[in-house]
């Protein structure tokens, strides 16, 4: 059955992959790059910065718990425990899928850590903006966009993909919990000092 699952994803892939021309290339390897999207982030920072204030670290906290959570089980744990090679590493899939300006990525690539990270961020963002500012889960498309980049360059698999999702889902819940956690620490901190 694992066997079948994974010929599942390859040919979806060379499905996915199949669909580019020049300018398509240039796009998904500038959208694949983290500083790229520069501007959304600083977008970000400023919102956080003006909704929470003086407790803007309490958010800053909770996002680092979420990244760090995100990347070590995808990169520190799960890449070297799986070895799955990225597609673009594969030696059965060599010229049958499309590599832009010569990008491999590392060796292997199960799970996504581009996928966990984004999709942890835009988790943990909504959650905590869920009530206030519910435009915050357009940050799900940024999520997709940048995750899809990485089947498009030919160095995921849309199972990389969708493991390395559910994984950021995960990492975003948890790192909301102890924004929650932290906030309310905060909270009795500041009412013992007063009192």
């Amino acid at each position: 059955m694992i066997d079948q699952l994974i010929e599942y994803d390859k040919e979806l892939l060379r499905f996915l992959n199949s669909f580019h021309t020049p300018v398509m290339d240039t796009v998904m390897f500038i959208l694949t790059n983290t500083l790229a999207w520069l501007p959304l982030y600083i977008f970000v920072a400023y919102v956080i910065i003006k909704h929470f204030k003086s407790e803007s670290w309490l958010v800053l906290l909770g996002i680092a718990v979420t990244i760090l959570l995100a990347d070590q089980i995808t990169s520190s744990m799960m890449k070297p425990y799986f070895a799955r090679l990225r597609p673009s590493r594969e030696p059965t899939l060599e010229g049958l899928i499309h590599i832009v300006n010569g990008y491999k990525g590392g060796q292997f690539g199960f799970a996504s850590s581009h996928a966990a990270n984004t999709f942890g961020a835009a988790t943990f963002f909504f959650l905590i903006f869920r009530q206030t500012k519910k435009w915050f889960v357009w940050l799900f498309l940024w999520a997709f966009i940048m995750s899809f980049t990485r089947i498009y360059l030919g160095v995921h698999y849309p199972g990389d993909i969708l493991v390395g999702a559910l994984i950021g889902f995960g990492c975003g819940w948890a790192g909301y919990l102890f924004f929650e956690w932290l906030r309310v620490w905060n909270d009795k901190r500041r009412q013992a000092s007063t009192g």
